[in-house]
């Protein structure tokens, strides 16, 4: 999955990659969206680093493929990030994905994460993987802890991803 340890190098070949499959209609998931270090035990595995590391070296190669290929999908990672799920984190998801490098696709979780379905909506992961739990999450939105607004976003960027398949 990785081009290259550079993450210059490693965002200019995917992006191509990615520009190549869309091109056909077809749409690229990039993954895994971040720090994901290692293959063993990689649901619990936590990767603790710098948020200067993390930028330069962990997101760069995602940046340039976000905004030079636009990507249609990016899968986030099982790991933790500094203690938290990546598959839960607003701030990686939300914040710098779609808020500063202004991805417009779909976010989704790798297959059968450990995070919690409410918890990896509100970070901004729209499809859950190999499984949703409706119900954990209605759950959810009876105590309040998400709302059908909430809902609404991903389901509209789910809906926008499938209008662009030829």
């Amino acid at each position: 999955e990785y081009y290259s340890e550079d993450p210059f190098l490693a965002g200019k070949m995917a992006g191509a990659l990615v520009k190549g499959v869309q091109s056909q209609g077809i749409g690229a998931t990039v993954k895994h969206f971040a720090c994901n270090n290692k293959e063993t035990n990689r649901k619990n595995s936590d990767s603790r680093v710098s948020e200067r590391a993390i930028r330069e070296i962990y997101l760069k190669a995602f940046e340039i493929i976000v905004k030079e290929a636009d990507p249609w999908a990016i899968m986030s990672s099982y790991n933790l990030i500094n203690g938290h799920r990546a598959s839960e984190n607003k701030e990686l998801l939300t914040d710098i994905l779609r808020g500063e490098w202004g991805f417009k696709g779909v976010v989704t979780t790798d297959w059968w994460t450990k995070g919690e379905h409410y918890k990896e909506t509100l970070a901004g992961n729209d499809i859950k993987m190999g499984t949703g739990y409706t119900e954990r999450l209605m759950e959810a939105e009876e105590k309040g802890l998400i709302t059908r607004k909430d809902l609404e976003i991903c389901a509209r960027r789910v809906l926008e991803a499938l209008l662009k398949i030829d």
